[in-house]
């Protein structure tokens, strides 16, 4: 399919000012929900710091440090009806977090200019150190008491201490008895640009080997004059903290995987 790249000035006629705006919108769009990986960098997310004052988060019985994991990435625009899909090993260490890319297809300016994009975003914020603005602590939210809603699960309100396109407005979603963190869903509590209206993220969490890792995030924005796009990224892990991940674990997470 071929794509129109964005005027950078737009001509005067009326349809030239709409086509620009289009093609901006798009532009946008899918840029923006590179927001929604961001929020889900595993590094950043893994679970509060067992200084936590009010304890309402579950404690995670080892910090996730460094792992290796294949990642499956999707995004499409309704509105311009075109897709991408990526696939590409990543490793996060103290050294940071590198990717190497497997398989790819799709629309080229999806891959190119927005799944590549996030993971190349992702080892920015690594580098610098920013992706600690996104961690589930005392430091960056305020917590509400657990509160029993649903079958078998409680949630807990999360209002972030400032406005922070690195943070959602929403809850927690805790097992019954508040062991385990199952998933954050909320929505960006700054939106990401003026083009931007909403960023809906959900993140889903599991334990494996005793170690609560993110294992998928799925994005929805909506972008002015872009229409709905959407990005699903999924996580299977190869090894956690230097160890590689028993056979136990990822039959149960394949069985979820196939669940949902």
């Amino acid at each position: 399919m071929h794509i129109t790249t964005p005027r950078s000035t737009p001509q005067k006629s009326y349809d030239g000012r709409m086509v620009a705006r289009r093609g901006v919108g798009r532009v946008v769009g899918f840029s923006l929900l590179l927001l929604g990986c961001f929020v889900a960098a595993p590094d950043a997310g893994s679970g509060p710091s067992p200084a936590d004052e009010n304890r309402l988060l579950p404690a995670a019985d080892e910090p996730l440090t460094q792992y290796r994991a294949y990642r499956r990435m999707h995004a499409r625009s309704e509105k311009f009806n075109q897709e991408g899909w990526l696939e590409a090993w990543t490793d996060y260490d103290a050294n940071g977090f590198r990717f190497e890319i497997v398989v790819e297809r799709g629309t080229d300016y999806i891959r190119n200019k927005v799944l590549k994009e996030v993971l190349k975003r992702e080892q920015q914020l690594v580098a610098s150190g920013a992706a600690a603005r996104a961690d589930l602590s005392t430091v960056n939210y305020e917590f509400s008491e657990p509160d029993a809603h649903g079958p078998g699960v409680r949630y807990v309100m999360m209002k972030p201490k400032r406005k922070d396109v690195l943070l959602v407005d929403g809850r927690m979603v805790l097992s019954q008895d508040g062991s385990e963190l199952l998933r954050v869903e909320g929505r960006l509590s700054k939106n990401p640009s003026f083009w931007t209206s909403l960023v809906n993220v959900i993140r889903e969490y599991a334990r494996v080997d005793g170690v609560r890792v993110p294992i998928s995030t799925e994005s929805i924005a909506k972008v002015k004059f872009a229409g709905t796009s959407h990005m699903e990224v999924r996580y299977e892990y190869e090894t956690i903290n230097g160890k590689p991940v028993s056979l136990a674990a990822r039959q149960t997470l394949a069985a979820n995987a196939a669940g949902r």
